[in-house]
């Protein structure tokens, strides 16, 4: 079939924030707690979301002509550019399910779609986006979109197990181009194959990075810098439906908030893994991303609060 690809409509002239790459999906989903059917996922759709609370967005990725105008609605609505979105001819669409070791996805299938011949095209107007958020997405794209953009002062990058295994060349090499590294505890354990997240972050770091940040699900998150680091506690959730997308909020929120306040500075990135927290514990009390649709910033800080008097003693 001929690849179609179509500019979706930019919704601003001036520069944007943050500029966030990776999927945009339709997601089918089963917990313990309920079903949903193509909601609206996709790695680059929660981080562009969660980093809207603080930030003004930029996306890129790809839809199928399936793709709903509702969803579409929802994305502009918060703000977010969608002049680097591309339409294809059917949407990825990922179905998974959760036992109750809600840390843990099950997938039952996955539908590449348009993503399989999706190629990075930065915008113009995209390029000197000073925060770039490489979210999970196949390495090679990442590695392609930090050759088209012009000298960002902070790259975050996110990946998974799928490319630790099938793309880890491509992936060792975006990894040295980044200023921060973004894995959950069993990839960082996968990627540098040791059973010692300490030691695993400081190989990490050995490869150029400023930051490395291993997210424990419900057991927080650890920030290493070099001769330090940082234990951000997990919020005590009574509520937790779907955790799908906690990980791509988490690094939305944490460089949303870095572009708001313009601060690299060690203290600031340990404020920023909590408001990742934050808005990573939200996510996680309702399916897709019906939480975060009607949180405020109030609610934000309130959960700040709460994480800073955990911490107290």
């Amino acid at each position: 079939m001929t690849k179609i690809l179509k500019r979706m409509k930019g919704t601003r002239n001036k520069l944007d924030d943050v500029l966030i790459i990776g999927t945009v999906a339709l997601d089918t989903i089963e917990t313990p707690f309920g079903k949903v059917d193509k909601a609206l996922g996709g790695s680059a759709t929660y981080a562009s979301f969660a980093a809207s609370f603080f930030s003004k967005p930029a996306l890129i990725s790809v839809i199928g002509r399936d793709f709903p105008k509702a969803y579409l609605g929802l994305l502009q609505k918060r703000g977010i550019n969608l002049k680097g979105l591309e339409m294809d001819d059917k949407t990825f669409h990922w179905e998974g399910f959760y036992e109750y070791d809600m840390n843990e996805a099950k997938t039952r299938k996955t539908e590449l779609n348009s993503l399989e011949r999706f190629k990075v095209d930065v915008p113009e107007s995209h390029k000197g986006i000073k925060y770039v958020f490489l979210a999970n997405i196949d390495p090679e794209q990442q590695l392609e979109t930090l050759r088209q953009v012009n000298k960002p002062e902070l790259v975050v990058i996110d990946t998974m197990n799928f490319w630790i295994n099938n793309k880890k060349k491509p992936l060792m090499e975006a990894i040295k181009k980044a200023d921060v590294l973004l894995l959950n505890d069993g990839e960082a354990r996968q990627l540098f194959s040791t059973a010692n997240l300490a030691s695993a972050a400081n190989s990490a770091l050995n490869l150029g990075p400023k930051a490395v940040i291993i997210k424990k699900g419900e057991h927080g998150a650890l920030l290493f810098t070099k001769n330090k680091h940082f234990n951000a506690p997990g919020y005590p959730l009574e509520n937790i439906k779907d955790p799908t997308g906690c990980g791509d909020s988490f690094g939305g929120a944490f460089i949303g908030y870095l572009a708001k306040t313009k601060d690299l500075s060690e203290r600031n990135f340990r404020k920023a893994v909590v408001y990742g927290s934050v808005v990573a514990s939200h996510n996680a009390e309702d399916f897709g991303l019906n939480r975060l649709k009607r949180i405020t910033i109030r609610d934000i800080e309130q959960r700040y609060s709460e994480f800073h008097d955990m911490r107290e003693f």
